[in-house]
């Protein structure tokens, strides 16, 4: 066959980019078209997105592809973090800047909303673990502080869907972002409006609800010309990148629980892949969560604070003028003494703090235990915590879903973390298969390319991703110091 070429948009804490997947019918060929900084924008005591130049970003890089690919484009499709959001009125006038996930504007909010509602009945009612960046409670801390621009809004739209209203000007909202919200119902697989109603929420906000892999239309005729694309369809991918990124793991057991899925980034997505919501105390009490993935599965996973710890690091060196490399880091910490020094990556003082190296030096002093003084020592403290951390939540899966999870595959930017890897495979004591790097964006566009025809089930675009791909396994070592460095972090 023709080769065709798909492009998925993929919006990334640190850094957005279109991407060119060139399927040949039975591999997908990734080529960066055009990759910009992201991050977010501090104005007066806030922070926010600037999605304007985001946007702007988006179609310099269509237009790049409009270049190189032109008329072997079929579909365009976008993905980014999730909970975030902006707010339309009914002219489609965008109601202020939207805010960033990190913003302190939800310090305490959820303490407040449990008296109102108690925290059982809203995990009943929506099956999502309680994090104050969930949309619920940025909409609560909204409600307290800008009630105006709730009454003027018409429509709510989580950032991917806010992208396709900017490609073709639908207004819906996909099922993968919209089950980060906190806001639906995880049985009925709607909007959780008796919950909104208890809030004093207003249900009008939130638009339909479409599954991964519905075409939403063409692109703009203002796009179009602009990029030099022509009518492209615009196809809602898993817009959670997580969603994107589980479709993009290269199990050959799609249809079984016996493996997890560990998607490494900025935040790291641990969990297995199931067909309906766990509700079950024993969740709620480990506060997992249950978000929405292809073909109506569910990702019951927990959100762990992830490579957040070790980017914050290093900026912290850079700042004080060691600058050193990411893979210069990982050395470092390699080569410094393990399982010496642990921290919980779950702490609230590393959501946000001023200096993360200061904040991991403190809780190491408050535990009474060696502080760790170089930048290897701080790193591979983030490390070990991190894999203990993924010890723990396996074995909370293993106990909810009733099965042995034999093998660990491990995507995304994390994926290229050698240490990492190895260490999450001697604490878990499972193997770890490492890779795609791009797992994110491969399975975007492999959904595109489902959408169009060219490829049927889930298993079969995870076949043909695990054709596209280079894996590296890591087999466990060291299980007797990591089961006793376990009981100290549990300690903690």
């Amino acid at each position: 066959m023709a080769t065709q070429c798909y492009l998925g948009i993929d919006l990334g804490a640190e850094s957005g980019r279109v991407m060119a997947g060139l399927w040949n019918g039975k591999t997908l060929l990734l080529e960066e078209v055009h990759r910009f900084p992201n991050g977010p924008v501090l104005i007066g005591d806030s922070m926010r997105w600037d999605v304007l130049r985001l946007w702007n970003e988006i179609q310099n890089g269509l237009a790049l592809a409009g270049k190189k690919y032109g008329k072997k484009v079929v579909s365009v499709g976008a993905d980014t973090w999730g909970v975030d959001y902006v707010l339309l009125d009914k002219k489609n006038e965008i109601l202020g800047q939207p805010y960033h996930y990190r913003d302190a504007r939800t310090n305490g909010i959820m303490e407040k909303a449990f008296k109102k509602v108690p925290r059982a009945e809203i995990f009943a009612q929506t099956g999502l673990q309680f994090m104050q960046l969930n949309t619920l409670f940025q909409l609560l801390a909204m409600k307290r502080d800008h009630p105006n621009l709730l009454e003027a809004a018409d429509r709510l739209l989580f950032m991917p869907d806010f992208l396709h209203w900017c490609l073709c000007g639908s207004r819906v909202v996909e099922f993968t972002i919209a089950s980060t919200s906190q806001c639906l119902h995880p049985i009925r697989r709607n909007w959780a409006n008796d919950l909104l109603k208890e809030f004093e929420l207003p249900t009008s906000l939130f638009p339909k609800i479409i599954p991964p892999g519905t075409e939403l239309g063409e692109l703009r005729p203002s796009i179009m010309e602009r990029s030099g694309l022509g009518p492209v369809k615009v196809v809602a991918p898993p817009t959670h990148d997580t969603a994107s990124a589980v479709a993009g793991v290269p199990t050959a057991n799609t249809g079984t629980a016996n493996w997890a899925y560990l998607s490494s980034g900025t935040w790291s997505l641990m969990g297995v892949e199931v067909r309906k919501a766990s509700l079950s105390d024993r969740t709620l009490e480990y506060n997992l969560t249950n978000e929405g993935g292809v073909d109506n599965t569910y990702r019951l996973l927990k959100n762990i604070m992830g490579l957040w710890l070790i980017q914050q690091s290093k900026r912290a060196f850079d700042a004080a003028g060691q600058s050193l490399t990411y893979p210069e880091l990982e050395a470092r910490a390699a080569n410094s003494p393990g399982l010496r020094s642990l921290v919980n990556p779950d702490d609230a003082r590393f959501l946000n703090p001023t200096n993360m190296p200061q904040a991991i030096q403190a809780f190491c002093r408050e535990t009474r235990q060696p502080v760790p003084r170089t930048e290897g020592e701080i790193v591979r403290c983030a490390t070990d915590s991190l894999a203990l951390k993924y010890r723990k939540v396996l074995g909370w899966l293993e106990e909810l879903t009733g099965n042995r999870i034999e093998v660990i595959h491990i995507v995304g930017g994390g994926s290229k973390n050698l240490l990492l890897n190895q260490m999450t495979a001697n604490a878990c004591q499972r193997p770890v298969v490492a890779g795609p790097v791009e797992a994110t964006v491969l399975g975007n566009l492999m959904v595109q390319v489902r959408a169009a025809g060219e490829i049927g089930s889930l298993a079969e675009m995870r076949q043909a991703i695990r054709a596209s791909s280079e894996l590296v396994t890591f087999p466990p070592k060291d299980s007797s110091v990591w089961d006793q460095a376990a009981e100290r972090f549990d300690a903690l």
